[in-house]
This record gives C-alpha cells, sequence and structure tokens, in this order.
C-alpha cells in the first residue's frame, strides 16, 4: 500500500460520539443498494442526517471490504482542483512525480476491495462526479458512497433520498407508551437527557413534544439545537418559539421547500436566542474552516473585546451547540457544523464584514505560518507541525483569499514562502508547488523579494518531486529578477536554489561550490534554517563526492546547531547523509546512525526521511547476506518515496547501490520468495515499517499459501548443498543413491523456485541467520 502515515489499512472512520436513532429501512436499503451498485449517493437536505447514516451503513459493511473502508470529508474543501489530492490524503497517500492524484489513487484501488464515503459533495459536484467515474471504470471491487444534496448524475448511480426522521400526527398524538416508535421523538429525549440528566417522556410534556419533532419536520439538526434549548426553557416553552419563527419564515421564503425552510427557521430560532454579542462572533467565527483553536479566534474575531469577554462568548456558542469543542492533544479546538459555518457567513455578508473578516483571518494565518517558520529550528518544532496539521483547511482558505482577491498576491506570496518548511518536512511538494504556481502566475513578475523568494522556493519543491525542467527554469527566472533588484538576501536565496537543483541533478562539481558560497553569506544572518538546510546540501554533496573529511566536518556543525536548538528534521537528514558515508565500510555505525535517524523521522512523521533511511539499512541488510530482510527493507523504502512523490534515492549519483543491492538480493532469492518479501514491504503501514527497521517487531508473516515447507530429508540435502557437497558426495554422507540425492535437489530446487544450488546455499545461510539472529525479524 502507498500509505505514509501509520494508518491502519481497515480505514479511518470516526468513531460516533453519540447515539445513533433509528433508520433501520434506510440502513437496509443502502447496505441492498450497496450489494448491487457500485456508487450509491444519499441525497437531501442539508442537516437531514445524510453523513451520520453514511457512516453508520460504512461502519456495519466493515467485513465485506478487505482493502479497508475510509470516510472523505470535502464539507471544508473549496478548490475542485484539489479533490483527487484530498481522497489520497484521506487514504494515507501522496503524490508521485509525475504521477496526477487521480491516477495514484486508481494505482491503489485497483486491485483492493475497498468503500470510499465522499461526503458533503454539493458545492464540488462536477470535481466528484468526475473522480467517481474515473475510479470505478478502473478499479473493479470499489464501492462508493457518497453524500450530497443533489445527485453525482453519472452512469449507474443508485440515489436514495434520505426523508426525515418519523414523527407523530399533532393531530392525533399517541399515548406515552407509543411515542418511541418515532425517531424524531427518541432522538429528542436523548439529546435531552444529554443536555438536562433526568429529563424524561412524561404525559405532560409528549404533546409538546410531538409538536417540536413535528414543526421541525424531522430533521435531525433543529431537533438537536433544540433538546439543547431544555437548559433553559420548558418544552411548551420552545414549541411557543418556534411557532413563531416558523410562521414568519414560511412567509418571507414561500418558494423554499418546506424541509429547508423549517431548518432555516431552526437557525433562525437560534440565532435569536443569541446575545447581539455572540451573534457578532458567530458570524465572525464562519470564516475559520475545519475548526479552529482560541488564540486564532482571539486574533481574527477579538477586536474591541477582552480576551475574556471572547472566551465566555465561545463557551456560550458551545453551550447553545453553535460550536463543537473537541479535544486536541494537549489543547482545545473548537469547530461550527458545515450548515451553521453557511449560516453565519450569510450574517458576516449582510454585515457587510466579509472582505475584511477574510483579511484578518489570511494575516492570522500568514502570521502562524511565519512563526513557525522563524522558530522552526528550535525546540516547538514538533508542536508547531502538529498545529499547522491542524490548521490545513484554514491555511488553504487564506491562499485561496489571496489567489481569488484582487491585490492579494503579495501576502499570499509572503505565507506561502512562510510555509515552506512545513511543507517540505511533511512531504507535502505538491500541495506547496499548487499554491505557489498560481500565486506566482495571478501577477507579472516584479523584482520584488518577497516574489523571488517564492519563485526559489517553488523551484527546490519541484527538484524534490524530480521535476528538474520546471526547477531549473524557476531558477533562471529567479535569478533574472535578483540580478535586476541587486539585493544581497534575494541573490542569496537564489543561490541557494540553484545548489539544491544542482545537488537533485547530480551536478555535485557545480552543486558544491554554490553549497560553500552561499553558507559563508548565511552565517551573517540570523536564518538557521536556511544556514542549516545548505549544511545538509553541501555535507551530502561532498560526501557522495568522496570527500569523507569534509562531509564530516559540515555533519558536526548541523548536528550541533540542530542538538543546541532541539531541532528533529534536519538533524535526521544529517545523520541519514553521513550514514551513507559510512554503510559499506562501517556498516554497525552507519546502522546506528540510520536508527537514529529514523527514530527523528517517526517524531516528526516525515515520510521522505524514513523512506531513505530505510533504503540504506536495506542495502546494508543485503551486504550483510539478510535477503529477505533486505527485499522488506525495499518494498517499505519504495512505498514511503511514492507516497511524497519523490524517487526513491534524491541523489541520482548513488543510484548505483540501489542497484547492486537489488541486483544481489534477487540472485540470491527465487523471484517468488524475493516478490513476496517485496510486496509484504510495500504493504507495511508508516508504523509498521518504523517498528520492523528499528527490529521492534518480527517480520511480516508470510501468507500462508507462500510457506516453504520442506520434508526431514529434503532439509539435510539443503544443509549439504550450502555446504558445497556435491550429489555424490551427499549420498555417500546420507547412505542414499546418487540418483536419490539428485531427486532430492531437484525437490528442493523446485518447492523454493530456485534455478541454481547457490540460491539454495543462500536461502540456508538466511534460515540459520533468522534461527540464531537475536532479532528474529532480520530473515
Amino acid at each position: 500500500m502507498k500509505e505514509s502515515t501509520g494508518r491502519a489499512t481497515s480505514g479511518n472512520l470516526p468513531q460516533e460520539l453519540t447515539s445513533f436513532v433509528g433508520r433501520r429501512r434506510e440502513l437496509t436499503e443502502a447496505r441492498h443498494a450497496l450489494s448491487t451498485s457500485r456508487l450509491v449517493t444519499l441525497t437531501g437536505i442539508g442537516g437531514v442526517g445524510k453523513t451520520r447514516l453514511a457512516l453508520r451503513v460504512a461502519e456495519d459493511s466493515r467485513r465485506a471490504f478487505a482493502g479497508g473502508v475510509w470516510f472523505v470529508e470535502l464539507g471544508e474543501l473549496h478548490d475542485q482542483e484539489l479533490v483527487a489530492e484530498t481522497v489520497a490524503a484521506a487514504l494515507g497517500l501522496r503524490e508521485q512525480p509525475g504521477l496526477p492524484p487521480l491516477t495514484l489513487l486508481a494505482d491503489h484501488l485497483a486491485p483492493r476491495s475497498a468503500l470510499v464515503v465522499l461526503d458533503n459533495c454539493e458545492h464540488l459536484i462536477d470535481a466528484a462526479a468526475r473522480l467517481a467515474e474515473s475510479l470505478l471504470r478502473v478499479c473493479p471491487d470499489l464501492r462508493i458512497l457518497a453524500t450530497s444534496r443533489e445527485p453525482l448524475a453519472i452512469g449507474g448511480e443508485s440515489i436514495l433520498r434520505v426523508p426525515s426522521l418519523t414523527v407523530p400526527d399533532p393531530e392525533h398524538t399517541p399515548q406515552l407508551q407509543g411515542m418511541p416508535r418515532y425517531e424524531a421523538v427518541t432522538l429528542f429525549a436523548e439529546r435531552a437527557r444529554s443536555a438536562v440528566p433526568g429529563f424524561e417522556l412524561t404525559d405532560e410534556n409528549r404533546v409538546a413534544v410531538a409538536a417540536i419533532c413535528h414543526r421541525l419536520d424531522g430533521l435531525p439538526l433543529p431537533i438537536e439545537l433544540a433538546a439543547v434549548r431544555l437548559r433553559a426553557m420548558s418544552a411548551e416553552q420552545i414549541l411557543e418559539r418556534l411557532t413563531d419563527r416558523y410562521e414568519l419564515l414560511t412567509k418571507g421564503s414561500r418558494g423554499a421547500p418546506t424541509r429547508q425552510q423549517s431548518l432555516r427557521m431552526s437557525i433562525d430560532w437560534s440565532h435569536e436566542l443569541c446575545t447581539p454579542e455572540e451573534q457578532a462572533l458567530w458570524r465572525r467565527l464562519s470564516v475559520f474552516a475545519g475548526g479552529f483553536e482560541l488564540d486564532a479566534a482571539e486574533g481574527v474575531c477579538g477586536g474591541g473585546v477582552s480576551s475574556l469577554e471572547l472566551l465566555d462568548g465561545v463557551a456560550s456558542l458551545v453551550d447553545k451547540s453553535i460550536l463543537i469543542r473537541e479535544d486536541a492533544g494537549p489543547g482545545v479546538r473548537y469547530r461550527m457544523l458545515e450548515t451553521l459555518r453557511e449560516y453565519g457567513r450569510e450574517m458576516l455578508i449582510e454585515a457587510g464584514e466579509l472582505t475584511e473578516q477574510q483579511r484578518r483571518h489570511r494575516d492570522w494565518y500568514g502570521a502562524l505560518a511565519k512563526s513557525a517558520e522563524d522558530e522552526w529550528i528550535g525546540p516547538r518544532q514538533v508542536e508547531l507541525i502538529r498545529r499547522l496539521d491542524h490548521e490545513q483547511p484554514n491555511l488553504r482558505d487564506a491562499l485561496t483569499f489571496c489567489v481569488t482577491e484582487p491585490g492579494e498576491i503579495d501576502a499570499g506570496l509572503r505565507a506561502a514562502v512562510a510555509l515552506y518548511p512545513y511543507w517540505l518536512c511533511r512531504g507535502m511538494s505538491s500541495e506547496g508547488r499548487h499554491w505557489l504556481d498560481r500565486l506566482i502566475e495571478g501577477e507579472p513578475d516584479s523584482a520584488e523579494l518577497h516574489r523571488i523568494r517564492a519563485i526559489a522556493v517553488d523551484s527546490v519543491l519541484a527538484g524534490t518531486q524530480g521535476d528538474l525542467a520546471r526547477a531549473e527554469a524557476l531558477v533562471a527566472r529567479g535569478r533574472a529578477l535578483a540580478d535586476f533588484l541587486g539585493d544581497d538576501d534575494a541573490d542569496r536565496i537564489l543561490c541557494l536554489a540553484s545548489a539544491s537543483v544542482a545537488l537533485f541533478a547530480g551536478r555535485l562539481v557545480e552543486a558544491i561550490p554554490e553549497f560553500t558560497d552561499v553558507i559563508a553569506r548565511y552565517r551573517r544572518t540570523t536564518d538557521l534554517f536556511r544556514l542549516t538546510t545548505a549544511l545538509v546540501g553541501v555535507a551530502v554533496a561532498t560526501g557522495v563526492s568522496g570527500d569523507e573529511d569534509r562531509a564530516i566536518a559540515h555533519h558536526e556543525e548541523i548536528l550541533e546547531i540542530t542538538e543546541e536548538n532541539g531541532e528533529s528534521a534536519l538533524r535526521e537528514y544529517s545523520l541519514l547523509a553521513l550514514a551513507m558515508n559510512r554503510w559499506s565500510d562501517d556498516p554497525a555505525s552507519a546502522t546506528d546512525l540510520l536508527e537514529q535517524g529514523l527514530r527523528l523521522a517517526r517524531v516528526v512523521d516525515d515520510p521522505l526521511g524514513a523512506s531513505s533511511c530505510i533504503e540504506v539499512l536495506a542495502w546494508i541488510a543485503a551486504a550483510d547476506g539478510r535477503y529477505r530482510r533486505a527485499a522488506v527493507l525495499m518494498g517499505a523504502a519504495q512505498t514511503r518515496s511514492q507516497a511524497v512523490g519523490s524517487p526513491t534515492v534524491l541523489v541520482p549519483n548513488v543510484l548505483v547501490h540501489h542497484e547492486e543491492a537489488e541486483k544481489r538480493t534477487r540472485d540470491a532469492l527465487a523471484d517468488s520468495v524475493f516478490e513476496s518479501a517485496f510486496r509484504q514491504g510495500r504493504n507495511l503501514s508508516g508504523e509498521e515499517a518504523f517498528a520492523y527497521a528499528l527490529g521492534e517487531q518480527q517480520a511480516p508473516a508470510t501468507p500462508a499459501t507462500e510457506v516453504v515447507a520442506l520434508t526431514r530429508r529434503e532439509q539435510q540435502v539443503a544443509d549439504l548443498v550450502a555446504q558445497g557437497l556435491t550429489n555424490k558426495a551427499i549420498a555417500a554422507k546420507l547412505v542414499i543413491s546418487q540418483r536419490t540425492a539428485q531427486g532430492h535437489v531437484e525437490h528442493v530446487l523446485s518447492k523454493l523456485g530456485f534455478s541454481s544450488r547457490a540460491q539454495i546455499a543462500a536461502w540456508v545461510v538466511e534460515q540459520q541467520a533468522h534461527q540464531t539472529s537475536v532479532t528474529p525479524d532480520d530473515a
């Protein structure tokens, strides 16, 4: 599998936090539809419960999909071009060089029996439809379950309308014992008990509850909002408020569908129950995508109020179910249901505050990215990575604003440059290039520092993906602007980009002096990130070129800088490069360095660095005769590198070591044994690959159909072959005829899938190493 985040292969369905009510008929219909149709779309109005139903159907279907059940939330995505990339990310995949995300998805899903849930497609309907149709054409065992306010409208689609929950007839309210058979009543009662412990349906409140559920048309979202209001009101008071608001809304929007009127009425009603200060906060918070933390709310929405007042306002909106509180490691995040966020956005437009609020949002997240860049070489690096992981929807919205709003390109270029260390560390070169390309082309070139810095960053990201033609063109473009500007900082960053691209292209004679020059110039600045990046580059280049003393001196400086500042990501690459210099002469020392690097890669969740460390460990295993381990590691390295869109070996000058290790391993193992081990390595999740490479777990089990079982006599013959005995000598040793000995040898060759006695000998040695090794997974 092309997984890079350690995600379980069974899927990524979120856990249900509240009880699932009713929907027996819809569940049965949806499961039946999935058994007969490869695309099932749940349609209905917002707030009717499409997502919750889809999640329950998916959970109930886990056993039917060996390739996993995967949930893809599209609600916070607003760029049609990123739909395939978002789906790939949800599956734990990242782009390969020159391979579009759609092709990557198709390659991954084609051999698997999997279910993909595409949630909230309506605002991306064309892109979602194209993606679904393309995948279904080439992935025979794939099923797609979509939720949308309208069908995808492609061939073979089975459309299921999600109705409201069942409600009592207000003209004939059932007796108390008959109320629970109505889904809407059961939902209201369960959510009411969560809001007000001890709440029960009674003869006194059953009529009001039945009327509430009916007036809300059985829609789950407004019913849940209404139940929460029991903290401050009785059921009768809630009904009275709903009656007034329903009549007013119907008169104001006669052409809208009834359910839409009811949902709008419910949200209008919730909005009216808020104080003017809470209403203002609601609409201003609607600018956030995918959630936010309190410091972001203070920065974007805190104008004119104290931090304590803002905190009280957020807490009040949580109590009123406008915001949802979620634990996020040591901190807390808040998010708004998309329906409520859309309502808030409408209020923001009506108030004439949308553009200003978007600009404040953009400024805050631009500042967050800049602070992360400034502190990247420091002890908060891991914390910053996790924060930026959470803020991806907000960062994308901020960049989208810069791309689409006139006059905002410069701010977008600065934010994108600041995100460069994060994109590089997380293997998100495609994401970075997507935004940088749009921003750079958004306006004509001008000799300004921030534009030159953006062009330089774009060139390096292109180089990491092997797109050398684009990288070279960007360097030349930036160089022309830097020469015109005559600014030392611009020239410095272009020199670093040029040296990096030369290294990726294997032009060491050009790269080494450029790195050397730029290092001297960055020593006069406070930019530790680019100084350390340049030191890593020259250390790799000098090491590969054979100047080991110089390479070691650079590595020592890198380790001093990174250890002193508590940095992990660049230290990992220095340890890797140092190990590459030593692996053939001192494999034990190299292994220790690589394991240190892998532990750092695990901390920062860096798939590219992990891939390179695992690759060199495979070379060491092959040189040491541990061939099956080498094959497993090669497979794991390939999956990790492909997941981030980069080649397994970044510097082409050392590709020969990979080729030699693979040839030696293939020569020693039967084709079937090599392919089995390699496939097992490719199928390791990110965390499994870390654990296997570090010796924390045994080798993955060989499938029962591939287990090689020799008889006792055949094992004796194989052992003697490994000792170099001829058939005649084997016959004498075992007191059998030479013809019988020859037959045993042929059986061994056939069972193991080998074609030579040397392969038998290598197999025996590997088995013996496996039995005596301290770490059994070395077999």
